[in-house]
């Protein structure tokens, strides 16, 4: 880059040993959001956002709040950092979704980008963590980190899914770098540890009978509430032989799904959700 030339300087006698590299832009971004019950509804306590990542609050009629996250950058490449702190008080009830699917694009030097999440959720709170997809491209490089915190009688329903490239466009993801990881916890002991590791040709690992099955996306639901136990026949009865759904605890159910596309998936999913769920979806999750 040059940031002034002199009086009759020739452009055309620039070797490239005259440049220096300049390194690429990366994007950063924070939301720090606090939200508290007041006058019968949840309601927004403290709200600080800074570069890509923003938080929208759009009105919804009931008890239940709804935060919407938004990645301005478009999505996320090698080297970018993102930060979401979200500390729900007590008694609070909130469904935390985002604008579009999350893109995890090529790392040109295997860099990955970095997103990290952590929600404290408050005493006789509520928590629907319903984020839409994650598309991984090929070559793509993320390290992501989810924590959710709970209160002794607080309550989670969340969902995490990749999807392997786009179907529709014909991508498939031959080389990547992925490195995701879930825990969840009730006043510091553990419910749920879960993580994926997925380095290399990530279609030929999945095609495998004892891996993927030739899955093109996977979700992974966490429900957390006294009615776990009693809800699991249920869910069972509903889903399809690529998922499975089981109670790590009197009071938490794990389920992870499998389906060729996105789309699949969705359709598989949200017959679960909604019966998970207390209140409505958002509406980015209609079909």
């Amino acid at each position: 880059m040059v940031g002034c030339l002199s009086k009759g300087f020739d452009i055309k006698q620039l070797r490239p040993s005259d440049l220096t590299p300049v390194a690429a832009p990366r994007a950063i971004g924070a939301v720090a959001l606090a939200l508290a019950p007041r006058g019968g509804a949840t309601r927004v306590a403290n709200l600080r956002q800074s570069g890509c990542l923003k938080c929208i609050l759009p009105r919804v009629f009931g008890p239940q709040a709804e935060a919407v996250v938004v990645n301005t950058a478009g999505g996320v490449t090698g080297g970018d950092d993102l930060d979401l702190r979200i500390t729900l008080a007590g008694g609070s009830d909130v469904r935390v979704t985002t604008q579009a699917a999350e893109r995890i694009y090529r790392s040109a030097d295997g860099t990955p980008g970095r997103i990290a999440t952590r929600v404290e959720v408050g005493a006789g709170a509520r928590l629907h963590w319903l984020p839409q997809e994650t598309i991984l491209f090929d070559r793509a490089a993320l390290d992501r980190r989810l924590h959710i915190s709970l209160a002794p009688d607080a309550r989670l329903l969340a969902v995490e899914t990749h999807v392997m490239g786009r179907a529709a466009m014909g991508e498939v993801v031959h080389d990547l770098a992925l490195h995701d990881r879930i825990a969840v916890d009730r006043v510091g002991v553990p419910l749920v540890r879960d993580g994926v590791r997925l380095h290399g040709d990530a279609d030929a690992v999945l095609a495998a009978a004892a891996t993927g099955g030739g899955a093109g996306a996977i979700a992974t639901l966490i429900y957390v509430a006294p009615d776990a136990a009693a809800q699991l026949p249920a869910i069972r009865a509903m889903l399809p032989e690529t998922a499975g759904v089981s109670l790590r605890g009197e009071d938490t159910l794990l389920l992870r799904a499998l389906a060729p596309d996105s789309l699949s998936l969705r359709r598989g999913m949200i017959p679960v959700l909604e019966r998970l769920a207390t209140h409505s979806l958002p509406s980015v999750w209609r079909l």
